[in-house]
């Protein structure tokens, strides 16, 4: 294909996306309406040496990362076993592991409450056996917002982890076992190398999705685990602040892109070692 036909073909999308979302969303963020721009860098400086805003930022960051951790680990292997399965329900396995996706947040967050509230099932479990007295707290937690989190966006590893894994010869894997080396140095040095783009991507997913997500933080963490989509939400739609609403904006939009980039780094290294 011809540079001139890319291009044309590129065009109506970049069109769209520029005037549809970029353009919008740098008006909003830097010059929000009926507000001076100079305002939103002062609420922005303000809420950086806000011990309530760092103490948002800082969980934001933190439940963002667990989960981004926590679906690796879980996605990778599922990933690893669909792309080196030779059965013919290998694409009906596929088609479960993705089938979440197809559901909505709302649905699959309700999920929770049933299984999480003071009269659901593991509540139950636990005074049932009588492992507690009384029925625990375990909703509005941020390990209730952390498992509700990895049940929304374990399946984006899934999926990109195994389209990275398809595509390695498996002969690679047989050739480092008959040069002598074990599984888990396979594993470690070509396995994972060869894997980590699609890691990079699924874990950059994930973390924007679950820095960025309101329905499953609010559903399951409620005020007591406060992010700062639900402090976006607060300023935008309940005290109209629009400065403070493009200030924690700009903040969700630096951190997404700075654990981004720092992903991505660390991916090249990785198989640049």
């Amino acid at each position: 294909m011809s540079r001139r036909n890319a291009v044309l073909l590129l065009a109506p999308g970049l069109a769209l996306l520029l005037f549809g979302f970029l353009l919008p969303s740098v008006m909003m963020l830097f010059h929000p309406p009926d507000t001076p721009p100079l305002d939103v860098g002062r609420r922005l400086g303000e809420m950086l040496t806000d011990p309530f805003m760092l103490k948002i930022i800082w969980r934001t960051l933190r439940i963002g990362l667990i989960v981004t951790a926590v679906c690796l680990l879980l996605g990778f292997p599922v990933a690893y076993l669909l792309a080196r399965s030779t059965s013919r329900w290998s694409g009906l396995w596929l088609a479960l592991a993705i089938f979440p996706l197809l559901l909505s947040n709302v649905v699959r967050t309700y999920g929770w409450l049933v299984v999480l509230g003071s009269k659901g099932v593991l509540a139950q479990a636990l005074t049932g056996l009588g492992i507690t007295d009384h029925p625990p707290q375990l909703l509005y937690t941020e390990a209730a917002v952390v498992a509700g989190l990895v049940q929304l966006f374990l399946p984006l590893v899934i999926v990109s982890c195994y389209s990275s894994l398809s595509g390695i010869d498996v002969r690679l894997e047989d050739a480092a076992r008959g040069l002598g080396a074990s599984r888990s140095a396979t594993l470690r040095l070509v396995l994972l190398p060869l894997a980590m783009p699609g890691a990079v991507v699924g874990a950059t997913l994930v973390f924007a999705g679950a820095a960025t997500a309101y329905t499953t933080p609010v559903l399951l963490g409620g005020t007591r685990q406060m992010m700062l989509s639900l402090q976006l939400y607060n300023y935008s739609s309940v005290t109209i602040d629009w400065a403070g609403a493009s200030a924690v904006a700009i903040l969700m939009t630096v951190l997404v892109f700075a654990v981004a980039g720092a992903s991505a780094w660390a991916g090249r290294k990785r198989v640049t070692v």
